[in-house]
C-alpha cells in the first residue's frame, strides 16, 4: 500500500483555505473550518497511537468505556447545532443513538461477521466509529429540520419532512454507490490489497448499516420525545 508522507497532505491546506475563505465571507463565521479541521488532525494522530494498544488489548471492559465515551461524544456534538439544548433531550438524543448502535453492533458482531468473540478490538471499534458518526449526522439533520419546521405546522407533519430530509444523505449514497463512487471502507480494503469481491461485502454490510442505524436512531428518538414531551 503506498504510504503518503505526513508533509504531503499540507497540499490539502490549499482546498481547505479557499473553503475557509469563502465561509466566512458568506457565513461571518472564521472558526468553525479551522477549529474543526484542527481538532481532526490532532484527534486522529492521537487514536492513532492510541488504536495500537486498543487493538492488542482484549479486555471488554476497555470496550465498553470507549463506546460509551462514543455515544457521550455523539450527543454534545449532535445538541450543539439545535435550539433545545436542555438535559432532558440531551438525553433523549443520547438514547436515540445508543440504542441504535448496541443493536446494530450486536447483529453485525454475532451474526454477519460472526466472530468468535464478543469483543473483538479491531473489528468493533472501528466498526462502533462509523455507526456513531453515521447515527450522529443523521440525527443531527433530523432534529435540526424538525425544530424549524414545528414552528409552523404539527408534530406528525415536522416529524415526516424532518424524517425524509433526514435521509436524503444515506439513500443518495446507496442509488450511487458502484456508479458514482466507491465508498471510503472499500477504497480502503481495495488500497490496502484486499480481493475486490471481500471488500464488496464489507460495504454492502456498511451501507445497509448506514441506512438502518439512521433510520432507527430518528425512530427511537421521536418515539421518545412523544414520550417524554406529552
Amino acid at each position: 500500500m503506498q504510504t503518503i508522507p505526513f508533509l504531503n497532505l499540507f497540499y490539502l491546506t490549499i482546498p481547505l483555505i479557499i473553503t475557509w475563505y469563502f465561509y466566512f465571507a458568506w457565513t461571518g463565521d472564521k472558526k468553525d473550518i479551522v477549529y474543526s479541521s484542527f481538532r481532526m488532525v490532532i484527534q486522529l494522530l492521537l487514536i492513532g497511537y492510541l488504536l495500537i494498544y486498543i487493538f492488542e488489548d482484549k479486555n471488554s471492559l476497555v470496550g465498553f468505556f470507549i463506546i460509551f465515551f462514543m455515544a457521550i461524544v455523539s450527543a454534545q456534538i449532535t445538541i450543539r447545532n439545535v435550539i433545545d439544548k436542555s438535559l432532558k433531550h440531551y438525553l433523549v438524543i443520547f438514547l436515540a443513538i445508543t440504542c441504535s448502535v448496541i443493536i446494530h453492533l450486536f447483529l453485525i458482531i454475532f451474526f454477519v461477521l460472526d466472530l468468535q468473540q464478543l469483543y473483538e478490538p479491531r473489528y468493533v471499534i472501528p466498526i462502533a466509529g462509523m455507526i456513531f458518526a453515521n447515527t450522529m449526522n443523521a440525527i443531527s439533520l433530523c432534529i435540526e429540520r424538525f425544530e424549524k419546521e414545528e414552528k409552523r405546522i404539527d408534530f406528525e407533519d415536522a416529524r415526516k419532512i424532518a424524517f425524509k430530509a433526514s435521509m436524503i444523505p444515506q439513500i443518495n449514497s446507496l442509488l450511487a454507490v458502484g456508479l458514482v463512487a466507491l465508498p471510503g471502507m472499500m477504497t480502503g480494503q481495495i488500497l490496502s490489497g484486499v480481493d475486490p469481491l471481500i471488500a464488496v461485502r464489507y460495504q454492502i454490510m456498511i451501507m445497509a448499516m448506514a441506512l438502518s442505524t439512521a433510520g432507527i436512531s430518528i425512530v427511537i428518538y421521536f418515539l421518545l420525545k412523544a414520550k417524554i414531551y406529552e
